[in-house]
């Protein structure tokens, strides 16, 4: 990446003089050395600055990268963007980690990108009241190590311990004890009149308010997720209590079996038998975890006090026996240093209990490369559905799965996160060698998850960047995305913020 004067921007095009212009007040604001510029291409557009990225998908054309560092400088940055003429449009990102859906690419070409990991502060802590305010520079690693050996912990996600919690959070990522989108209680917001504002709950100096993200009327916290009305700049949430007990099941079973283990797991969930997400993982995804080869594997956590620990994992172990499903069934692993599986067992049980391990061994395990080096080296695609908690639903959609396969050559991981006793998150993954055939067959792979999944209906509930026209085709109500777009003509008129992506 070149950086340039902001004078010689390398920016040909007559028509782009406004966004020379906002540039250059951009430059102004955060000084010339936290802006870097292409050099210009060989025809009109500006060559891309952001490098590969670990799906290939095409690289976008961007006009520069912006590196704020405080929340005043994302201010003005959008509102420069969004004054009439500005003729360019920003894209935000956190800390890049956006694996398989994009990494570090906007939907569309002609952007100038907003690099938000310079915003890194934890700005406050609550550990007695359950809270944090994170800019999104702040990582899993960094919040976790700050809340060891409290009685607060992270809601882990099983991606690198370098990724952006509020990056996260904003996607809909989903963690090991719930959903990301629901640690948030409440967002600070640049919108494109100039404004910062601040929806959903906020800690008040000088006053204890229970932390309740939805307030009086109509909620705006949702109105900034998946959303392009506005750029995020801080973000209030939830820290969890942390147990004073945890153990993780471990089950194997074999494909033949999954629509009776769905069942049968499903009953647990419904039951309060288990805490966090139940993880189910098929043959491919199991491998990272020193799975049986051939079986799928399963975490069951449970957790409170030591007591109930280990009643529930006498309860489960017992179920789990009783009903004849499962290959290999143990409560040890983790605790018994003879075990096969002593280590890893030990690493996923430490995540369920707010540790995202800033070594990243089982992440680099799933990976095969270190997570600073996977744009550069690693083929990779990420396919999100959701699909109902029923073993005839999940039989069909590993139906689906092998029929791509038999299709494509390419063979899916897939892992089912229980949100709840109804619905189950399922993380499809391809892999793909970037340096041999297997790109297009995967690219082709992932096209037919869409198309099939869908006609199924099971839904996405994240989009990767080449499939951002899915948010229309997907629609439940026509008349709800025209609201969307109707609120969107109003915050952003001018669409300074990341067009096409989502809204």
């Amino acid at each position: 990446m070149t950086v340039l004067p902001t004078a010689e921007t390398g920016l040909k095009v007559p028509a782009v003089a406004g966004l020379r212009s906002a540039l250059d007040k951009a430059a102004q604001v955060v000084g010339p050395d936290r802006i870097s510029y292409p050099q210009a291409g060989d025809g009109e557009a500006p060559a891309t600055t952001l490098g590969p990225n670990v799906s290939l998908y095409r690289s976008r054309d961007v006009y520069g990268v912006i590196r704020p560092r405080t929340a005043e400088e994302v201010r003005r940055i959008v509102e420069l963007f969004a004054r009439p003429g500005t003729e360019g449009s920003l894209h935000a990102f956190s800390t890049g980690g956006n694996w398989g859906l994009g990494s570090r690419e906007p939907a569309r070409d002609g952007a100038v990108v907003l690099d938000l990991a310079g915003l890194d502060q934890i700005r406050d802590i609550s550990v007695a009241d359950g809270w944090a305010v994170l800019e999104p520079g702040v990582t899993q690693a960094r919040l976790a190590k700050l809340l060891a050996g409290t009685e607060r912990m992270l809601n882990v996600t099983v991606s690198s311990a370098h990724t952006s919690v509020v990056g996260n959070a904003l996607d809909r990522g989903v963690g090991l004890r719930q959903q990301r989108v629901d640690d948030l209680v409440g967002l600070e917001v640049a919108l494109p009149n100039g404004e910062l504002i601040r929806v959903g709950w906020w800690p008040t100096p000088g006053s204890t308010t229970p932390v309740y993200a939805h307030g009086l009327g109509p909620s705006l916290l949702q109105l900034f997720v998946q959303s392009n009305l506005g750029v995020v700049t801080a973000a209030a949430v939830r820290l969890l209590p942390r147990p004073d007990a945890l153990r993780v099941v471990r089950l194997n079973f074999t494909p033949d079996r999954v629509e009776p283990v769905i069942t049968e797991i499903r009953r647990w969930v419904g039951q309060g038998l288990t805490r966090g997400v139940v993880k189910i993982y098929n043959e491919a995804a199991a491998k990272a975890y020193d799975s049986a080869p051939g079986q799928y594997l399963v975490h069951v956590c449970v957790d409170g006090t030591q007591e109930a620990v280990d009643a529930l994992t006498a309860i489960v172990t017992g179920e789990a026996t009783r009903s004849g499903l499962f290959s290999q069934i143990s409560a040890t692993d983790a605790t018994d240093p003879a075990s096969p599986n002593h280590d890893v067992a030990q690493r996923v049980e430490r995540s369920y209990a707010g540790d995202p391990d800033s070594t990243d061994v089982l992440f680099e395990a799933k990976m095969g490369r270190p997570a600073a080096r996977l744009d550069e080296d690693g083929g990779f695609l990420f396919f999100l559905p959701l699909v109902p908690f029923t073993g005839a639903a999940l039989a069909r959609a590993d139906e689906l799965l092998a029929q791509v396969h038999a299709e494509t050559g390419i063979r899916c991981g897939a892992t089912l996160n229980a949100l709840s006793a109804d619905v189950i998150d399922c993380v499809v993954t391809m892999k793909f060698d970037r340096l041999g055939d297997d790109t297009d067959r995967a690219h082709q792979a992932l096209d037919r998850l869409y198309e099939l999944f869908a006609a199924e209906g099971f839904i996405p509930y994240r989009l990767d960047i080449e499939h951002t026209d899915w948010a229309d085709r997907l629609a439940t109500d026509p008349a709800a995305r025209a609201l969307v777009q109707r609120l969107k003509e109003t915050v952003d008129p001018h669409h300074a913020i990341a067009p096409g992506r989502y809204a």
